[in-house]
């Protein structure tokens, strides 16, 4: 080949090609992103387990809470008629525009170690006004044992809770 006829070749005008600067942001881009999925996943792993029960995971204690509840004047009445004992109740309360959670425990009459199996809780002295509400779910909270001995809360999934309005 000739001189010039190699110099064309290199001295193209309509290169196309990714420039070394945006092959290092997708590159920068691409590694955080693998970041973030490793350190999702790995936190997955490392979630500390709750047990309840000789040593059941607390997750499917969820399964053997059944609530009852009345709402009626202000009144709240709540019996547990399952047999896992529930330590609180959030209550999640949806108005028009707004939605809230509230922990029942602001009542003094609330047993301190919660509602075992086969009892009921009624707040006459904690008067709730949830009757202009378009919905008002109570979720129960659970109390269990870490690995290394401690008592932890843990709130189940409103899939167990139960509708009051």
């Amino acid at each position: 080949m000739k001189r010039k006829e190699i110099q064309k070749i290199f001295n193209k005008k309509d290169k196309k090609g990714v420039s070394p600067v945006i092959a290092t942001v997708l590159l920068i881009g691409m590694v955080v992103v693998l970041a973030l999925i490793v350190f999702v996943w790995m936190r997955a792993l490392a979630r500390e387990t709750i047990t309840k029960f000789d040593g059941e995971n607390i997750e499917l204690s969820c399964d053997k809470v059944s609530i009852d509840a009345d709402y009626s004047s202000g009144i709240l009445t709540v019996t547990n008629n399952g047999n896992t004992p529930i330590y609180r109740l959030k209550m999640r309360v949806e108005e028009v525009g707004r939605e809230t959670t509230r922990v029942i425990t602001e009542d003094y009459q609330w047993p301190k170690f919660g509602i075992d199996a086969g009892m009921s809780y009624t707040s006459e002295q904690y008067s709730l006004d949830i009757s202009g509400s378009e919905e008002v779910v109570l979720i129960p909270v659970l109390l269990g044992n870490t690995e290394d001995g401690k008592k932890k809360t843990f709130t189940c999934d409103e899939k167990y809770g139960y509708k009051v309005i």
